[in-house]
Order: structure tokens, then C-alpha cells, then sequence
């Protein structure tokens, strides 16, 4: 669950494609961009070549970018529990056993949109699982974990001159907080075909997917080759179905 088109790619393409590659069932909730955008057809893209099905939409606007979704409130201003309950419905309809969303930092740059998005599936996870919650979004669902994807002080590494020297700020979370670290460089390929399905972003040059588009393969292949997240769920347990780290 992310906050933008191209954030799934970035954050989590190695551990969709993982998880596709071993027969999981994966999809992607992206919370801001109605479904009629521009960049709809590029997430579309994006997800099949992580085999993570079509894109879902909740259909709010950027914060940063009224073009995003046309006379729809802002994801940051919308009524919290309206987009809680948008939320708790593609949960309950999925059925998913893990949720991977943005860390309470907002990846990185600190962008409003990861903000909310983050504190919208903490909120949403719970109360999927509650029947009294949200009863018109569908039967209970209560996923086994929940990550936040982030990124460890010692693990910026070259990321931090790239974004400072576009204007960004660079925000990272100390290295006890990560719980899981996925080595993806047997799906890199992968995930740079999808973050490259991303055409509008990666030919901005302040866009991370700009950014990484300019650098040697080596290079890039480093920055993308491991995703950090943090569990934010209790620990790993007998029942547990699957884990990030398989």
C-alpha cells in the first residue's frame, strides 16, 4: 500500500517479484492518482511486470499535484475515516497475509502523501480484521503482519548526495529499527524493467527514478539490490504463512 504510482517499484519491486517468482498472490493498493490519470497506464504496466495484478486506486489527489486526480480532495486532507474505510475494503477483498506500506518517516524525502498513507494502513489493517468497523467494506480480514518499507542510516549510501544534490532531504531511520533486510539482486532486472514502466518519472531529473536512470548499471544495481523494512506487527510466529525473508 503506497502512496504513489512508481512507489511500489522503488520500495517493494524485489519482494513482489520475489514473492510472484515463488507463487504468492501480490497486489498493489496506491492511494493518491485517480484511475483515469496519466500515469495509471504506466502503473499498469509496472504491476505486470511484477505480476502483481491491475492497479487500485482509492483515487485522492497529490498533495503536491492537483493534476494528479481532478476535483478529489487531497489524500492529507481528506476525512481520515473515508479513507480508512476505502482502505479496509480492498483488504477485506484481497485477504492479503502480509501488508507492506511507507514508514512513519515518509521514505526518505518526508513527502505528506507517504505520511498519511502510513498512518491510513496502520489504521486500516487493524480495523479490517474488526467486524464492527467498516461492516459495508466486506467479511473480516486480519492480516498476519504488517511492514513498513524504510531505510537504515548506514544503508542511504550513495543515495544521500544524489537527493541533496536535487534539493530533496534525506531522512533514515536508525539501523535498530529494521527488522528485515531483503537481498532482491536475483530480481533487480526485474524491478528496474518496472521501475522504468514509470516513463513520466523517470524523465524528470529530481525523480528518484530519473535520478537512478542516469547512473551505470553498477551503480544503480547497488542502490536497488536490498529493501529494508521495519515489522511493525508482533513477531515472526508458528501461524505466520510466509515471511519477507523467504
Amino acid at each position: 500500500m503506497f502512496a504513489h504510482p512508481d512507489d511500489e517499484s522503488l520500495l517493494a519491486g524485489g519482494v513482489l517479484a520475489q514473492h510472484h517468482a515463488a507463487g504468492a498472490r501480490t497486489a498493489v493498493v496506491t492511494t493518491t492518482w485517480a484511475p483515469n490519470s496519466r500515469r495509471t497506464p504506466e502503473l499498469a504496466r509496472a504491476l505486470a511486470v511484477l505480476g502483481a495484478g491491475p492497479p487500485r486506486l482509492l483515487g485522492y489527489n497529490d498533495a503536491r499535484n492537483p493534476k494528479a486526480a481532478p476535483g478529489q480532495p487531497r489524500l492529507v486532507d481528506a476525512p481520515l475515516d473515508e479513507a480508512v474505510g476505502r482502505l479496509v475494503a480492498h483488504i477485506r477483498d484481497f485477504r492479503p497475509d502480509i501488508v507492506v506500506s511507507h514508514d512513519a518517516l515518509g521514505q526518505l524525502t518526508g513527502h505528506p502523501d507517504h505520511i498519511r498513507t502510513h498512518q491510513i494502513t496502520l489504521l486500516a489493517v487493524e480495523a479490517a480484521g474488526l467486524p464492527h468497523l467498516h461492516p459495508e467494506a466486506g467479511a473480516p480480514w486480519q492480516a498476519t503482519a504488517l511492514y513498513a518499507a524504510t531505510h537504515p542510516e548506514s544503508g542511504v549510501g550513495p543515495l544521500r548526495p544524489l537527493l541533496e544534490g536535487v534539493g530533496k532531504s534525506v531522512l533514515a531511520v536508525p539501523d535498530s529499527s529494521v527488522t528485515t533486510s531483503v537481498d532482491v539482486t536475483p530480481w533487480a532486472d526485474v524491478k528496474w524493467r518496472a521501475i522504468l514502466e514509470h516513463r513520466s518519472e523517470a524523465a524528470r531529473e529530481r525523480s528518484l527514478p530519473g535520478i537512478l536512470a542516469r547512473l551505470p548499471a553498477h551503480d544503480r544495481n547497488h542502490i536497488i539490490g536490498t529493501e529494508h523494512f521495519t515489522r511493525l506487527t508482533p513477531g515472526p510466529t508458528s501461524s505466520d504463512p510466509a515471511q519477507l525473508t523467504t
